[in-house]
Parts: structure tokens; C-alpha cells; sequence
């Protein structure tokens, strides 16, 4: 094995493991360590919306805020730690500020306030966006601060094994892509930047090279929160993006394909009118992650494509060629609201492409640059996984369980059932401010002896690989589809309890990861089973305890879903909390536990200036 010694070992090259990395060197940690599987890989670099969102404190005038008031509207998403939602709330303004000073272009007025718009789960207008490539615009700028720097990286190396002893960091096992190797690396200090673990699912948005690697942080000990908790929603999926905003708003046609090749007009089919089929789409626009507490409203939406796609069997896409039915003698039918967007916006205009190219050309112009023109093609799309909720639980200090290992990003579980639009990208930042300040400021170096490290490296080599031939993507593809079949926004208890018996069973006897080409396929696919297993635990608990909420519906087998009056009685006798409590997952021998516990509150501090500033000076050692 080729070994590596660093302090710090960043694992990710998105916005959290970028922001750790170049917050670390600027705080005088310079042996530290990023190790990517590919640096142009991830969510943060390859994904956005048609306006991708920003969520922070509200810095123009007329819109009073504080810390206070960002941190109240983080905790009341249900399930929300209060030290956590305090920490990204104070967080929120450096995180930002620093991101303005690289280069990302959030837009000012003529003053130079940063003017916002309100989002979804919103209370002030806190939401600002830099384009449909937000976030990429912050992962370039970052990644050429780290470059600036010459902090080293480590490519096309896959992080799976967190090395451990007495509960604390010790090291971390890789493999090389590119040389075909096994590499160690000493460290007491990892964090984590992994993203979402996206791999679990096979109808999902994330782009096809965000796999996420949650499950090597569970089986070394670290505890998963909310792992229940996700966000779905409609998307395309020859190119994999999120269908909201305008793509909804100028209220596109949704057909259907059944197996003889014949088209549908489906939506009307579902409604007595068919004008509530065009307004609950245009409100999809700015409700677009599915909500049980919209089953009679926009979220009926998502539940008749998965009835078209799942249980009919048919394809179906989004058209803006043609002009849907009930908008064929005009817009007298829309609702105040729909009506009074479009005329405000200019585009009281004959077909949707017509008013998408009014509204907003750069969501043409995107899907241009993906060999998919909408003024003539079809766009499919289904009911896809975007966004966890839930992760790894963490501290203050975006610590896990595990001592030494941080969390940064959307492996980090600081979201609760609901979170507005835009908190991802803020908690990217200011999770991984928060684990390098904790590293630089608090945390004494520790130290094992090379037996020790090599030892236990060894040994985990030992159980893992050896040589095999099976069919890894083929079991991949099993495991992703029933996951997407029995425990997406539709959560069958009994298919998700059968699931997780079946990820357990093929765990256990999980053959020897065969060296060469295929060592990262049966890599993942192992790391996504003990993730797996871990999120059915937590979902099968949650749906017993408080039923149906935010993101998913609990439903037995396939329930009928033939008129939107039939989908509106299926839900009304679901029961639907939002109890302040944590789900807490533990992983352990091969299956995992899930128990719940009350929230962490709010913090109340005693700001003495005084106090404050001589214990920060003491920290910072001035």
C-alpha cells in the first residue's frame, strides 16, 4: 500500500470539501489533504434548477432580519437541532460574504444590496441565486482559491474505509482509479464531503456521478439523523435536472405513452375539471418537492406520474410544443394567481415554449447544451430523489459520533423534515467553516504507531477483497429499483421492511470485491447496502411512528390512483406529525436501530461582549 500522513483528510471536492480545505489553510492548517474521486464529479459542480438557489440572512433593506429570526425558521422544519439551525443562522453572513469576495455573481441593486426573492418553507425574502448554476459558480471559484494555494489533491481515488480505535480517527483506506491500488491514509482528522447518498435510488436526479459514501462513516460508527427525511420531486432523466420554477410555470402539456406507442393527454383524465390539472402545475413551480400536506393540492401531481409510470407501466414526458387542453381557448380558466403571473411577466402568450423563451431563455438554452431542444422534443421525466434531509449526525461543531470525524454538506443531517429552498447550499458552507475552526482552534494533535495503523489496514483488506467474479452492477440496479419501488415519497412498509431483510442477507454474504476495473463498482455497491439497510430502518420507524409528513406518503402495496378524488380520499385518513423529535440511526454487525429523541433546543446565550471575547481570544490564542 502507498501511504499518505496528513493532519486533515477532506474527503470531496464540492462546495463543503472545497470551503473546508481553503478555510483550513487560511486558519494555518497546511497539512491537510483532499482526495476526490474526480474533481469535475459531485452534485455541487453538476447540478442546479432553472434559478438554483441560495438561502441566507437577509442583507437588503425592507426586510428586517436577524440571526435570531434565520435560526427560528431553520428549527421549525420539525426535527431540527437548535444548536445546528444557530450555528448555520450566524454562520450564514461570512459564509456568504466570502463567497461574493471570490467572484460568484449574486446579484446587487444599483446600491448594492443583495435584493432576494422569498422560496419554498420562507418566511422573509432570504433567497438570492446567482443563475441555474449557483452552485457551480461556487465550486469553481472555490476550487481555484484551494489551486491559489497549492493545497494538495489527491484524484481519482474512492475513499471506503474509515479507520478507527477506542471511537476515534485513526485513518482512512482508498483506492487508486487510476493505479489500480489500495491506498492508506494516516490522519486524525477526517471531513467528510461526500454529498448525498444517492446511489440507493434508481429514479433520481442527482447526476450520474454522485454516488455519496455514507455508508463507510455508518459501519465505523457514526450515527445517522433523520436518515428518513429526503426531498423528491418531478425531473428529467435523459439529462438529469430539476423541472421546477418556470419549467412549471408556464404550464407545460404532460403526455403519456402507453406499450402500443399511443399518447395521452393524462392529466385532465384525472380531474373533474380539467383547468385544476393547469393550476396545480403552475403551482408545482414554486411547490416542487413533493409534500404529503399538498397531497390535495400540487403534490398531486407527482403522485398521478408515479401512477402513470410506475403502476401503468407507461413513459412519460413533459411537451412545451403544444398548448394543453384546457388552455386551448385561452387563459380564461387559470386561477388569479397563474393569470396574474403571467401577464406581470409579459407572457400571456400561446404555447408553454413560447412562455418559457419569454420568462426565461437560459432554461432553453440549458437543455440545448444536453442535445435536447424543447421548441420540438419531448422531455421525459419521472418522480425522482433529489435531496436528503438526513444524514450523519453532527455536533455544533459538525463533529460525528466518531472523534475526529466531521461532516460537511449534505452528508451532514442537520435538516429536518422541511428546510426552505437554498438552505443546502448555505449549510455546505457554513458546516465546513464550522469543522475547520473546531480543528484549527480546538482539537491537539494525536498520533498512533505505524503497527497499529498498518495493522488494522491490513486486516480490513483481508475481509474485503479477493478474487471473484459476479455481476456487481447487476445487483446494484436490483437494490436501486425496489428502493425506488417500496421507499421513495411512496413508503410500502411491509416491501421496505422485505428490502432491508434482502440488503442484510446479500451484505452477509457479500463476496470478495474483485481487484482491478470492477474494485469500485463492488466497492459501492457495499457502501451502498450498509446505507441502505440503515435507511429503511429509519424509514419503516418513522412511518409507524408518526405516519405520513413532509416529503413521503405511507401507503400499503398500489393503492388506486385513478382521479385525483380517489388519491384526496387515499390521504385523508393518514395521520401527519411533525414532532420535534431526531430519528438516530446506528449501524452495527450487519443491521441497523433507530430510536427518537427530543430536539436540541435553541441555544439561549449570555452575549456579554466581555465574556465572549476573552474566551474567543483564548480559543484563537491572540
Amino acid at each position: 500500500m502507498e501511504i499518505f500522513s496528513t493532519e486533515v483528510l477532506i474527503v470531496g471536492s464540492g462546495c463543503a470539501g472545497l470551503n473546508a480545505a481553503d478555510t483550513l489553510f487560511d486558519l494555518g492548517k497546511t497539512d491537510i489533504l483532499l482526495v476526490t474521486e474526480g474533481m469535475n464529479m459531485g452534485t455541487s459542480r453538476n447540478t442546479g434548477s432553472d434559478k438554483q438557489t441560495y438561502y441566507k440572512l437577509s442583507l437588503a433593506s425592507g426586510e428586517p432580519d436577524s440571526v435570531s429570526e434565520l435560526a427560528k425558521t431553520f428549527f421549525s422544519g420539525g426535527g431540527v437541532n437548535g444548536d445546528t439551525a444557530l450555528v448555520d443562522a450566524a454562520c450564514s453572513v461570512r459564509a456568504f460574504m466570502k463567497l461574493v469576495n471570490l467572484g460568484v455573481p449574486f446579484p446587487t441593486n444599483r446600491y448594492g444590496e443583495f435584493v432576494g426573492y422569498q422560496t419554498d418553507h420562507d418566511t422573509k425574502k432570504r433567497a438570492t441565486s446567482a443563475g441555474p448554476l449557483t452552485s457551480g459558480y461556487m465550486t469553481e471559484a472555490l476550487e481555484k482559491s484551494v489551486k491559489r494555494k497549492n493545497i494538495p489533491i489527491k484524484d481519482e481515488t474512492v475513499i471506503f474505509k474509515i479507520l478507527t480505535q477506542n471511537g476515534a480517527v485513526i485513518g482512512a483506506l482508498g483506492y487508486d482509479k487510476k493505479e489500480q491500488k489500495i491506498v492508506l491514509f494516516r490522519c486524525p482528522n477526517i471531513i467528510l464531503a461526500t454529498g448525498g447518498h444517492a446511489m440507493i435510488y434508481e429514479n433520481s436526479v442527482y447526476p450520474e456521478s454522485q454516488t455519496g459514501m455514507t455508508g463507510m462513516a455508518l459501519e465505523a460508527g457514526a450515527e445517522g439523523a433523520n436518515l428518513s427525511e429526503w426531498q423528491y420531486g418531478i425531473a428529467s432523466v435523459d439529462f438529469r435536472w430539476n423541472l421546477s420554477g418556470t419549467y412549471q410555470q408556464v404550464m407545460p402539456r404532460y403526455i403519456s405513452v402507453d406499450e402500443k406507442g399511443k399518447e395521452h393527454e393524462f392529466l385532465s383524465d384525472y380531474f373533474e375539471k380539467p383547468e385544476d390539472a393547469v393550476n396545480f402545475v403552475f403551482m408545482k413551480g414554486y411547490q416542487w418537492p413533493f409534500d404529503f400536506e399538498k397531497v390535495n393540492g400540487s403534490s398531486v401531481i407527482d403522485l398521478i406520474v408515479y401512477h402513470e409510470t410506475m403502476h401503468k407501466g407507461r413513459t412519460v414526458y413533459m411537451d412545451f410544443t403544444k398548448e394543453p387542453s384546457a388552455l386551448e381557448h385561452g387563459f380564461d380558466t387559470l386561477s388569479e394567481e397563474a393569470y396574474t403571473y403571467l401577464k406581470s411577466s409579459d407572457a400571456l402568450l400561446k404555447t408553454p415554449i413560447a412562455r418559457l423563451e419569454k420568462m426565461n431563455p437560459k432554461a432553453i438554452e440549458l437543455y440545448q447544451s444536453h442535445g435536447i431542444d424543447l421548441k420540438k422534443d419531448l422531455l421525459k421525466i419521472s418522480v425522482c430523489a433529489q435531496h436528503t434531509n438526513g444524514g450523519l449526525a453532527v455536533d455544533e461543531n459538525y463533529e460525528t459520533t466518531v472523534s475526529g470525524l466531521y461532516a460537511a454538506g449534505e452528508v451532514a443531517g442537520t435538516f429536518g423534515v422541511y428546510r426552505p429552498g437554498g438552505t443546502a447550499l448555505n449549510a455546505t458552507q457554513t458546516g465546513s467553516l464550522r469543522a475547520a475552526e473546531h480543528i484549527a482552534f480546538s482539537v491537539s494533535k494525536k498520533t498512533v504507531s505505524d503497527d497499529v495503523i498498518l495493522d488494522c489496514a491490513n486486516k480490513e483488506v483481508g475481509k474485503l477483497f479477493g478474487e471473484a467474479e459476479w455481476n456487481v452492477g447487476e445487483a446494484m440496479k436490483k437494490f436501486a429499483s425496489e428502493m425506488s419501488r417500496v421507499g421513495a415519497f411512496l413508503r410500502d412498509v411491509p416491501g421496505m421492511k422485505r428490502l432491508k431483510e434482502m440488503s442484510e442477507s446479500m451484505l452477509k454474504s457479500f463476496p470478495p470485491i474483485p481487484a482491478g476495473k470492477k474494485a469500485v463498482a463492488g466497492i459501492k455497491l457495499r457502501d451502498m447496502l450498509i446505507t441502505q439497510i440503515a435507511v429503511l430502518d429509519a424509514m419503516v420507524a418513522a412511518a409507524e411512528h408518526f405516519g405520513s409528513r413532509g416529503g413521503s406518503l405511507v401507503t400499503v402495496g398500489n393503492p388506486p390512483m385513478d382521479s385525483a378524488k380517489q388519491i384526496f380520499a387515499m390521504t385523508e385518513s393518514q395521520k401527519s406529525a411533525c414532532e420535534n423529535q431526531v430519528i438516530y440511526t446506528a449501524y452495527q454487525n450487519g443491521t441497523a436501530n433507530s430510536r427518537f429523541c427530543d430536539v436540541r433546543p435553541i441555544p439561549e446565550e449570555n452575549n456579554w461582549f466581555e465574556t465572549v471575547w476573552n474566551a474567543y481570544m483564548k480559543k484563537r490564542n491572540v
